[in-house]
């Protein structure tokens, strides 16, 4: 090892961030390693390298003791009184036995160490750079599906899409840009492990955030988000600004802004609606497409129950209950939902046992 190989090392230092005495210290302790496995297994030692000229010393230590029981570890006070007078039982003394031919193991031992802890500081800049990022959004391209898991690249990484992040019925094709949400960044023996997904409500609302700038620049607020990955979402926007249309920005000229989030996640059904701080209203409003004529609150119990047209209340309801579970997401009510026939209905019976208590009282 020599001066060229310490300016090396500084050079190193600047490009990747590994700290030269980290570099230094991590040789030693490596070259230590190789020394007792190669000469000296059962001796103490310690490597030194010249912070100034690179040059590699090798040394044993005894300790000092009245009577050595183990020459290898052990000098009696006898003889290391010999060596100089100064020295007193328990102290250390320290011999150079730095082999001929170290310069070669050292050198591959360096070589192997730099590598290793360059591959160190860069999965740790990539570990950092993409933990500040959980909840955002990235995109990738696939590179490789594996028992199901999709594998992106992301640069230098790469993510992961597990087969319950996936929109069902979504096909991913090697070559294929991809936009997913970042959930998780887990620090592993191998490198950064990011997890991503397709399904989470984050997705549409980062999603919204790149196609909207009244998003991005706070004037429209993304209040909730309700989804059913693959098949239909809702959002609740809202603006403080009345001079505003929440829905229309997020909707765009013709439809374009929302036409390209549904675009993204291949043709889910998204609904926009505006948000209202009377439940009443937005538990109306959440519903969507369906009229409502009608909406009755219990505020301790969050419990909404919802009237709407004859004709409208498969629409409420929504295929297999769609509509209303959604509704009932974002808001975050349990919605009842009765037509006009079956609340005239409810009215009449208890109409009928009010009728029966009085005749009876």
């Amino acid at each position: 090892m020599n001066v060229d190989f310490l300016g090396a090392l500084q050079d190193l230092e600047k490009e990747k961030g590994v700290g030269l005495d980290v570099l230094l210290e991590a040789i030693e302790a490596a070259l230590l390693s190789a020394y007792k496995r190669n000469f000296g297994s059962l001796q103490n030692a310690r490597v030194t390298i010249n912070r100034e000229n690179g040059d590699i010393k090798v040394y044993t230590q005894q300790a000092v003791v009245e009577e050595a029981s183990d020459p290898r570890l052990e000098i009696s006070l006898e003889n290391a009184l010999k060596i100089n007078p100064s020295y007193e039982i328990g102290d250390i003394i320290e011999t150079e036995v730095t082999p001929r031919n170290f310069g070669r193991i050292a050198a591959q031992t360096a070589k192997q160490v730099v590598v290793q802890r360059i591959r160190e500081a860069e999965r740790n800049i990539i570990f950092e750079e993409f933990a500040d990022r959980e909840g955002d959004i990235v995109t990738g391209v696939v590179q490789r599906i594996e028992q199901r898991n999709v594998f992106i690249e992301l640069g230098k990484t790469e993510a992961i899409l597990t087969q319950s992040e996936q929109i069902p019925g979504e096909i991913y094709r090697q070559g294929n840009r991809l936009k997913t949400y970042i959930i998780e960044v887990r620090k592993t023996t191998k490198g950064p492990q990011i997890m991503v997904s397709r399904t989470h409500p984050g997705l549409l609302k980062r999603l919204f955030e790149l196609e909207v700038p009244e998003l991005q620049e706070g004037v429209v607020e993304l209040m909730a988000v309700a989804r059913e990955a693959g098949a239909r979402s809702k959002i609740a926007v809202y603006s403080r600004d009345d001079s505003i249309d929440p829905v229309g920005a997020c909707v765009g000229q013709k439809g374009t802004r929302v036409q390209n989030v549904v675009n993204e996640l291949n043709g889910e059904k998204i609904d926009v609606i505006k948000w209202n701080p009377d439940s009443s209203k937005f538990v109306a409003s959440a519903l969507s497409p369906a009229k409502v004529i009608a909406v009755e609150t219990w505020e301790e119990e969050k419990v909404a129950r919802v009237i709407v047209p004859d004709y409208q209340l498969s629409l409420a309801i929504g295929k297999e209950g769609q509509n209303a579970r959604l509704a009932a997401k974002l808001t975050g009510w349990k919605i009842d939902i009765k037509s006009e026939s079956q609340m005239r209905e409810l009215y009449l019976e208890e109409y009928e046992r009010f009728y029966e208590n009085e005749v009876e009282g």
